[in-house]
């Protein structure tokens, strides 16, 4: 039998600080899933200055975790990559614990695309699995926006894909990418949260900015980013290949998609792969590939658009 693989090899011990370069320590929360792998990852960046990126969900331990890992040092700001609750369900506590504003891009509902904005505003397409609707930061951070962390700026950038008010953070070469590029697994992109299109281009501007380590919201580290962009990007346009196979078939709902699309993955995880195709099928019809009968919606039925 052959060995663990890198992937199953990732098992840190939960509220556990780990140090991971010079001022970058992880502290694993304990919310393991299907979803969140072995759970979500809060990073504690800098020595003098303080700052946490993604408190994770709203579990006492972890918050134990996180205070004694701060050690009674301040902490200068509490960063949030989006609002699913597995990253910002403690975001209040730790606030009110060490009085440290929570800085994120906006709401659970901001950063979305017009063309989400308006299904959303129809309730066309449902989602919203578990988005932290009562998410407020206490200040708003700009795409580009830079903080001073260390003598060393903290860039926040605007990378919609996984959730619109997604942010990823750059810090000292490393990027660290919340829900969007992760090396365990692919993101969810769910509608009207998620966005394939915007995915596309997230992934685009992270592969061109050159750091050398991604610190992902699960999972451990990931030492190549532009391969591992690269293969994210490839399993989604052969995801859209597949769809398209399927349709050329003859018209489909989502449901005998996933089936076929899927036939190889555990069936408890197919109501997120619908969700996955979903986001495909979006992105094609906004692209003039796939016609969606009677309208838009998960439960329509989808064909090939023949010129």
């Amino acid at each position: 039998m052959g060995g663990m693989t890198e992937i199953e090899a990732f098992d840190p011990v939960p509220g556990r600080a780990e140090e991971l370069a010079p001022g970058i320590r992880r502290i694993l929360a304990p919310n393991p899933s299907p979803m969140t792998f072995r759970g979500t990852n809060s990073y504690l960046l800098g020595r003098g200055q303080l700052a946490l990126v993604d408190p994770g969900p709203d579990d006492q331990a972890h918050l134990g975790a996180l205070m004694a890992a701060l050690g009674g040092r301040p902490l200068s700001m509490i960063l949030v990559s989006h609002a699913h609750r597995d990253h910002s369900g403690l975001a209040p506590a730790l606030a009110a614990a060490t009085g440290a504003p929570v800085l994120a891009f906006g709401g659970p509902f901001s950063g979305r695309s017009e063309t989400m904005k308006r299904l959303a505003a129809v309730g066309a397409l449902g989602g919203g699995e578990g988005v932290d609707a009562t998410f407020r930061p206490d200040r708003c951070l700009a795409d580009g926006e830079r903080l001073d962390l260390d003598g060393c700026p903290l860039e926040a950038l605007h990378t919609p894909g996984h959730m619109g008010n997604h942010l990823a953070f750059a810090w000292r070469g490393a990027l660290f990418t919340g829900d969007l590029v992760m090396g365990w697994a692919s993101s969810l992109v769910s509608p009207p949260d998620g966005d394939l299109a915007a995915f596309y281009r997230s992934c685009a501007r992270l592969r061109a900015r050159g750091e050398t380590v991604l610190h992902p919201g699960h999972g451990a580290p990931v030492a190549d980013p532009a391969a591992r962009i690269d293969a994210l990007v490839a399993h989604r346009r052969t995801r859209e290949a597949q769809i398209l196979d399927a349709l050329a078939a003859g018209p489909a709902a989502i449901t005998a998609l996933t089936a076929r699309i899927y036939h190889d993955t555990d069936p408890a995880l197919h109501p997120a792969a619908a969700r996955n195709i979903l986001a495909h099928l979006v992105e094609m019809t906004e692209r003039n590939l796939v016609l969606a009968e009677p309208a838009l919606a998960p439960d329509a039925r989808f064909s090939l658009r023949h010129a």
